[in-house]
């Protein structure tokens, strides 16, 4: 969330923020504003109420005379019943301005392109040559059945609309793509982790994922939900904690499977493993000392990583700068990689680099202790490393050959123990 203090003083930001990013109607700054000054006015007269009956407190405890003391007890019962009302109002208050600054989005930042949505997107720059083939390509969706790389079929009848299986060569060339990506980004100094999947709410809430996108999520008993990115469980790793400086950066990579309801896609993708409810995942996530400059270099360098292992996969691709109403609540910058999928003949999104500042932070309440002992809320961000089944769908179109088979990416190749996947 953001600083109280800069809504306060920047109200006209804040609302521009929430009319770029399409999010009008989520929360009324003027009524944050007016339940906050409420909220401080109330407080001071809580904190004074206290002090009285602080002092009271002392009075009867160290008054001997029971009659001098009498008149101290009277005050301090006449006090009480005015403690409790504006505890009262002071609690449904403080619920009031909590509920409302959990829809507070964070503001772009200035190099942000304003736009409404995926129109507004900004290209910076291809990369990779485009395969050129002397036959018509194919989507995915026919060389996945033709080869029987995965099954839509019965995983439709198992589990249900965008349900499927991953089988034979195509699970194996999915598994070395997540191993290949779960490597290269240890070499780069990672800690790996596998992470919960099944998370309590709040970190949801923590991370920026609730309230905004409730309804893409799936939930389950006992106030718990499934993430849609290992960035839930390793952005909250050191949540209510307070870390050192000289422990930053801390760089976490973590592999899992991922839930997502795909609300507002319908009618999209139906066809094939590429837009699905469930999926695996490898996501790298960096904590940062509270410098905006060293977030940008680190931004850049998170995307970087992404885009050396798509080079090494000899997959083209591009990257966008997203514009305000193509991007998330939380985020205060993010770039998209899109892949070439020549059986589609168009790029496909396949990654998101994000940061955030101290957004993130102050929902965890996650700090560190500066050099000269102060306490500050870390800087956050997230990328995607390599995601599947959707790279892999885009993987198979671009190695696919005349006869119908799938080269296999030579830096896979130790991962699979074969170098093409035939057609039987």
């Amino acid at each position: 969330m953001l600083d109280i203090k800069f809504i306060r003083e920047n109200p006209d930001v804040v609302k521009n923020a929430i009319k770029v990013k399409q999010l009008e109607g989520t929360v009324d700054i003027d009524e944050l504003l007016q339940v906050d000054s409420e909220l401080q006015k109330i407080t001071k007269e809580l904190d004074e109420l206290r002090r009285q009956r602080n002092e009271l407190d002392k009075k009867i405890k160290f008054e001997k005379d029971l009659e001098k003391k009498k008149p101290f007890i009277e005050e301090a019962s006449q006090l009480k019943p005015k403690i409790n009302e504006t505890e009262n109002k002071y609690k449904e208050l403080k619920e009031k301005f909590d509920a409302l600054m959990l829809w507070v989005p964070n503001v772009p930042a200035d190099d942000v392109p304003i736009g409404e949505d995926e129109s507004g997107n900004v290209e910076i720059r291809v990369v990779g040559e485009k395969p050129e083939f002397d036959f018509e390509p194919k989507t995915h969706v026919d060389l996945i059945e033709n080869l029987k790389l995965a099954d839509t079929k019965r995983g439709t009848k198992i589990a249900g609309f965008r349900g499927y299986f991953v089988t034979g060569k195509g699970a194996i060339l999915e598994q070395a793509i997540l191993r290949y990506a779960y490597d290269f980004m240890v070499e780069q100094g990672f800690t790996a982790m596998n992470v919960p999947v099944m998370v309590k709410k709040e970190w949801l809430v923590g991370t920026g994922y609730f309230p905004w996108g409730q309804e893409d999520h799936y939930s389950v008993e006992d106030d718990l939900a499934l993430v849609g990115t290992a960035e839930v469980s390793l952005t909250s790793y050191y949540a209510n904690e307070v870390l050192k400086e000289e422990d930053l950066p801390v760089k976490l990579m973590g592999i899992s499977p991922c839930f997502r309801r795909e609300v507002g896609s319908h009618g999209k993708d139906t066809r094939g493993i590429f837009r699905v409810h469930y999926f695996n995942k490898v996501e790298q996530v960096v904590l940062l000392p509270a410098s905006e400059d060293l977030t940008r270099e680190w931004h850049d360098r998170m995307l970087g990583y992404a885009e050396q292992i798509l080079q090494n996969l000899n997959l083209p691709y591009h990257v966008l700068l997203m514009c305000t109403g193509d991007m998330g609540a939380g985020q205060r910058k993010k770039y998209d990689i899109e892949v070439w999928f020549s059986g589609q003949g168009k790029y496909r999104e396949t990654h998101s680099d994000s940061y955030f500042l101290d957004f993130q932070a102050r929902r965890l309440n996650m700090k560190y202790v500066d050099k000269d002992g102060n306490k500050k809320y870390v800087y956050t961000l997230n990328n995607t490393v390599a995601a599947t089944p959707r790279l892999l769908a885009g993987l198979i179109e671009n190695y696919q050959q005349k006869d119908g088979s799938v080269v296999v990416p030579e830096v896979l190749r130790k991962y699979t123990g074969f170098d093409v996947i035939e057609p039987e």
